[in-house]
Formats: C-alpha cells, sequence, structure tokens
C-alpha cells in the first residue's frame, strides 16, 4: 500500500540564499515548513561568494541596482526588507563585517557564518530541512494544494515556493527546475542568460590576450545596444584582461546588459577625460609627436604593458591636434567586439528567468496559480555585483515566506 505523503503547511524547493530565508521567515510565523535540497549540503553558493567572505548585502540597495523586463516589479519586495534589517539579522548573531567599498558588507570571516545563521533561524522556526532530495516531481495546484515526489519520499503541502535558483555555477548543482516548473504550471519564462560574467575577445581583438594578467581602473558600459536603456548603466572599476578576453569588476557589471552583437566601451583614462587630457603633454607647442611620446603619456596613467599595446593599436592618423584629439576621444571611448561570454560556468548569476507578469510584487504568489512562489535568482530580477542578489535573495524570501 502506498504510503500517504507527509503534510505540511509550506514545501520550498532549494536551500540556497532564497529558500533558507523563506523557510526561517514561514517557520517564525509558525507554518510547518518542509525545504528540500537536491545537493547534500545547504546554502553551497553562500560559502564561495565573496570569496568565501560572503558580500551579503549593499549600504546603497535600490530598484535600480537590478535588471528586469519589468524595472519597477522589485520595488515592493526591497521595501519590505531592506539592508538594515539583514545587518540586525547578522548583528543579532554576532557576526562581525565590514564594508569594503561602494557599501559593499562582507563578514569578518568565513561565509559559513552566514549560512550556519540562516540554518539556525530555520531550526528556531521548526523548519524540516531536508538534503538529497532528487528526483523532483510536483503535481497539484488549482486550489487543491501540491504534491512534491522525490527520492526523500513524498511531501503535501497548501504552498509550494520555488527557490531553485538559476543556471550559473553549474558545479554547484545549478539546474533549470525552476523554469520547467514555471512553465508547467503556465508561467512565462525570460530566457536564460549568463550574467556577471567575463566576456571573451576573438577575431581581430584576439591580441588582447597577450595582456592576460593587466588590471586598471576604467569605465565600462555597453555600447550600439539595440534598446538605448542598456547603454544608460556606466561602471567606474578595474578592467582585467584574461586568457580569453576581458573580466574584472567593471566587464563583469557591463556584461549583464550585453548582448550578442553589442560592443562593450571603455574610457581608459576616466580622470583625464576633462582638461588637458591624457595626450595634454603632446598638444604642447614645441612637444615630441611620435610613437614614443604617445607610449610615454599613456604610461602616466596607464599600466606599461596596456600603454604600449594601447599605444600601438590606437596610434592617431598622423601627429597634427586633429589627429591626437581623435586619438585621445578613442581613449575615453574604446570600443571592444566581445564574440561571447565564458557562459554559465563563470557566470555568478543567472539573468532572465521566471517572469514577474505572472507573479504578484508584494508576495512573489503567482497571479493564475494561488499558492505557488517563485523567489530569488529563479525570478527575472537580477542585481548588479556588490551584495545586491544577495539582497534580493533575502528580500523576495521574506515577501514569500510572509504570505505563505
Amino acid at each position: 500500500m502506498a504510503t500517504a505523503p507527509r503534510q505540511f503547511d509550506v514545501i520550498v524547493l532549494g536551500a540556497g540564499a532564497a529558500g533558507l530565508m523563506c523557510a526561517a521567515t514561514a517557520g517564525l510565523r509558525g507554518r510547518r515548513v518542509a525545504l528540500l535540497e537536491h545537493n547534500g549540503q545547504a546554502g553551497r553558493k553562500i560559502l564561495i561568494s565573496g570569496g568565501g567572505r560572503c558580500n551579503f548585502t549593499n549600504l546603497h540597495c535600490g530598484p535600480g541596482n537590478f535588471i528586469s523586463e519589468n524595472p519597477h516589479f522589485a520595488k515592493s519586495a526591497l521595501a519590505l526588507y531592506e539592508p538594515r534589517h539583514f545587518i540586525e539579522l547578522v548583528e543579532r548573531y554576532g557576526i562581525r563585517w565590514h564594508e569594503k567599498t561602494l557599501g559593499q558588507l562582507f563578514c569578518d570571516g568565513p561565509a559559513r557564518a552566514i549560512l550556519e545563521m540562516l540554518l539556525a533561524e530555520c531550526e528556531r522556526g521548526g523548519v524540516e530541512v531536508v538534503l538529497n532530495a532528487r528526483g523532483i516531481q510536483v503535481e497539484g495546484g488549482g486550489g487543491g494544494g501540491f504534491r512534491v515526489m522525490c527520492s526523500a519520499g513524498e511531501f503535501a503541502a497548501g504552498a509550494l515556493v520555488v527557490a531553485t535558483g538559476g543556471l550559473s555555477i553549474p558545479k554547484l548543482g545549478a539546474t533549470g527546475q525552476g523554469y520547467e516548473l514555471a512553465r508547467q504550471f503556465g508561467l512565462g519564462v525570460v530566457d536564460p542568460r549568463p550574467a556577471l560574467v567575463p566576456l571573451v575577445l576573438g577575431g581581430d581583438e584576439a591580441g588582447w590576450t597577450e595582456l592576460a594578467g593587466v588590471a586598471a581602473e576604467v569605465v565600462a558600459w555597453i555600447g550600439g545596444a539595440r534598446d538605448a536603456g542598456r547603454g544608460r548603466a556606466r561602471f567606474r572599476e578595474k578592467m582585467l584582461v584574461t586568457h580569453r578576453g576581458v573580466s574584472g569588476p567593471a566587464v563583469l557589471q557591463a556584461s549583464s546588459y550585453w548582448r550578442q552583437g553589442d560592443e562593450l566601451v571603455v574610457d581608459f583614462a576616466p580622470d583625464q577625460a576633462g582638461g588637458a587630457g591624457i595626450l595634454g603633454p603632446l598638444m604642447l607647442t614645441g612637444a615630441r609627436r611620435d610613437l614614443a611620446a604617445l607610449k610615454q603619456a599613456l604610461r602616466e596613467a596607464l599600466p606599461q604593458r596596456l600603454a604600449g599595446f594601447l599605444a600601438e593599436n590606437g596610434a592617431p592618423q598622423g601627429w597634427g591636434n586633429a589627429a591626437l584629439e581623435a586619438c585621445e576621444r578613442r581613449l575615453h571611448g574604446w570600443k571592444l567586439h566581445p564574440v561571447g561570454t565564458e557562459g554559465f560556468e563563470k557566470a555568478e548569476v543567472t539573468a532572465g528567468g521566471v517572469g514577474t507578469a505572472g507573479l504578484q510584487a508584494r508576495t512573489m504568489e503567482a497571479r493564475t496559480v494561488p499558492g505557488l512562489f517563485f523567489i530569488g535568482e529563479a525570478v527575472d530580477v537580477t542585481g548588479q555585483l556588490g551584495g545586491f542578489n544577495f539582497q534580493w535573495a533575502w528580500a523576495s524570501g521574506v515577501a514569500a515566506g510572509r504570505a505563505v
């Protein structure tokens, strides 16, 4: 005789940042919660984040730090649960933290402290955490509750929260199950794509890879975008040349806005964008004007190898004032033409996901399927680099946890 499914009020699929936060929030409200995780360990992505220190939020978090087909969708959840709320939780557990740069908050110690805090909150709320729950299948909906079958048994509940994440870093167990479940229940999915990911150069620009290891502070943005709004976000941080193309915080930020065929535009000397400019010394009366002088001027502002490369590949057509001015402009808007990204294997997050048109912004509940919720990275809300994606995980998790 078949065993009856175990009964709960809420089933949460995925014990990552959003799932843990949602389960704890619901459990502390007195809801009976089962948290199912197909890996043998909860929070694997938390443990590797921020170089092992977990960049758990950003002081300057706002809707403008997120990408979505509906840029207004994230406002409600982000207003409901702000960075200060998570900081209060962190401090309640005695976890020491510091601000690194640009509002980014990191643990002083290992990221494991954040995971242990979330697991302790789940324990306080009586959440049953079930690991190695493989082969998950879902039935139900339509007001009759949900039934989940997996290797760990059968579970039933009136509410189901999908917090299965995106496709980034598949070696940690990422799957597309959240998108499959959305489609199963009739919700739309915005095509997932790698975000916060290194860009690959090829063709005439393959020579850039000779500079692998060179880094410089730049301003980077996306040019040539068919949607002009994607070219408005500019990022002043480090760019790193790699063996395959370009990376570093400035490029990772811009990559989330990049589409095939777009340009990556780089200002190599943002501090010299006004006034005499980086080539000012060559414009002086009687100044030497040749390739050696150009290299010397660039070395004053840039790493030596990068300065030499830009001089060789961007020398002016002649050495008159007009030609030097054109060269100056190019240095402040150098166009690269990526042939692709390094894919989900190297992407920190996944852009796209479950379409927000099918979800209630305040609760994350599906509009057409009562009791079904989608949260975290599975949803078409993607944060910029610097703790924003964790803040979305906390905020969307709390929104659903208070609603189930």
